[in-house]
């Protein structure tokens, strides 16, 4: 049944086919082909403190996504932006928010039916991570990246997060909270689930995209802030050996937005000037959004 009220102890809403409904509406079957053949991607944005950084890159990115996959979506852009801006309503102002847009095949056997793309909406209370002033511990993974002939990787498709997942897991069961993954050959690539940066000698450093991990929105957003603040960013190939000298790592990505990293395999590192600069630029800029 769908709702249209508010309802302040309702912790996620969920719209699709035209209503809103209460919580984690069952939408899927065992023959819908988001299923069974993964032809599902999704986006991520966030409301914190009243602002939603960077609101319409999110949901256009989620179309392209599901285009990159095959897919054609009866939805645009700016009917997505509506429909968030409908679906916060519904919960207190002051609460933190994970905003997910998500398109997946309806029909299909081995590749989907463009046209019997669905979208969904679902927002959800979500608060932001402690690691955003604690920080995080990172080990370089043993699974990577895989390459753009493998997989996906332009899209932000449910079906690369397994590897996501196995990345965390591995670091997890060794007492850290994510992982370094490289790229095919051997390169940094990111962490496991968000972009990376390291300051050396006062210059920022980022892994140059080359197809094997996503362009992240955060990732664009910081590197513009820090370039228009003076800071010096460099894209370019990383080699691990050059996270184990860093003076400074940190990771963005729509969870956390910034968020330093503590430690490194087992060496300790510090939040430093340079991440804490990033994260004041990006506040300031959620302010003003």
């Amino acid at each position: 049944m769908g709702h249209a009220a508010t309802d302040s102890t309702v912790t996620t809403w969920t719209w699709f086919k035209g209503e809103w409904h209460e919580g984690n509406p069952n939408i899927m079957g065992p023959q819908t082909h988001g299923v069974w053949m993964a032809s599902t991607v999704f986006d991520g944005a966030r409301r914190m403190n009243g602002k939603m950084p960077d609101l319409h890159p999110h949901c256009a990115r989620v179309i392209r996504s599901a285009n990159l996959m095959g897919l054609k979506p009866a939805i645009t852009t700016d009917e997505i932006v509506a429909l968030v801006k409908e679906g916060v309503k519904k919960f207190d102002p002051e609460l933190a928010l994970y905003i997910k847009p998500i398109v997946y095949g309806g029909e299909g056997f081995l590749a989907p039916i463009p046209e019997s793309a669905q979208f969904v909406l679902c927002i959800s209370v979500t608060e932001m991570p402690a690691a955003v002033q604690t920080g995080f511990s990172a080990r370089k993974s043993s699974f990577r990246r895989p390459s753009p002939e493998s997989a996906p990787t332009e899209a932000k498709a449910a079906c690369l997060y397994p590897n996501v997942g196995r990345a965390v897991t591995e670091a997890n069961n060794d007492g850290f909270d994510t992982g370094v993954m490289l790229d095919p050959i051997g390169n940094v690539a990111e962490f496991s689930y968000a972009n990376l940066f390291f300051a050396k000698d006062n210059v920022v450093y980022t892994p140059a995209i080359n197809g094997t991990f996503l362009n992240g929105l955060t990732r664009q957003r910081v590197i513009t802030l820090l370039r228009k603040d003076g800071v010096e960013v460099v894209e370019k190939t990383c080699a691990y050996s050059e996270l184990e000298t860093a003076d400074e790592i940190f990771g963005t990505g729509n969870y956390y937005k910034v968020a330093p990293c503590v430690k490194l395999d087992e060496r300790a590192l510090q939040p430093g000037p340079i991440t804490r600069r990033a994260q004041d630029l990006y506040m300031a800029f959620t302010e003003n959004s």
